[in-house]
């Protein structure tokens, strides 16, 4: 799955927490749990503070949008620790897929166990770009999970 929206952090209700869609509807956690999705392999979250925590209120727990895409069974998570240039979003996409569609072997097949390092290969990619290699840009990016 991915979400190229804004998520948001509910801290009081964690599985309230949602991604916004069109009209400013929300799509929750708990949505998705109740959706019931046993092949859920990579969730990559190209939404504003999707990893990040609330550290006034749960400074020992490790609730966020990405926290719970693993509840609900996702095996991979990409996601942001803050706010995200519009341009990251984009070029994330193309490259991120691009990796994970393996242009060295096409008949390898998609493995969610590749997010990871083709994450790194994206970050890399920002850090050697004159307009992305800003750390603002590359750092929130992170990868949960398998």
């Amino acid at each position: 799955i991915h979400f190229a929206s804004h998520g948001h952090l509910d801290t009081k209700q964690p599985f309230k927490s949602s991604f916004e869609l069109h009209d400013n509807a929300r799509f929750t956690i708990l949505d998705l749990l109740k959706a019931n999705l046993p092949n859920a392999e990579l969730a990559v979250l190209s939404a504003c503070h999707t990893a990040a925590v609330d550290q006034d209120n749960t400074p020992d727990e490790g609730i966020s949008l990405a926290a719970g895409m693993q509840f609900c069974g996702f095996r991979g998570v990409v996601g942001t620790l803050w706010a995200m240039d519009d341009d990251v979003g984009p070029f994330l996409a193309n490259k991120f897929y691009k990796r994970m569609l393996h242009p060295e072997n096409p008949n390898k097949p998609v493995d969610f166990k590749d997010a990871a390092k083709a994450l790194k290969a994206v970050t890399n990619e920002m850090r050697r770009n004159e307009e992305l290699r800003a750390l603002h840009c590359w750092v929130p990016l992170v990868h949960i999970g398998a």
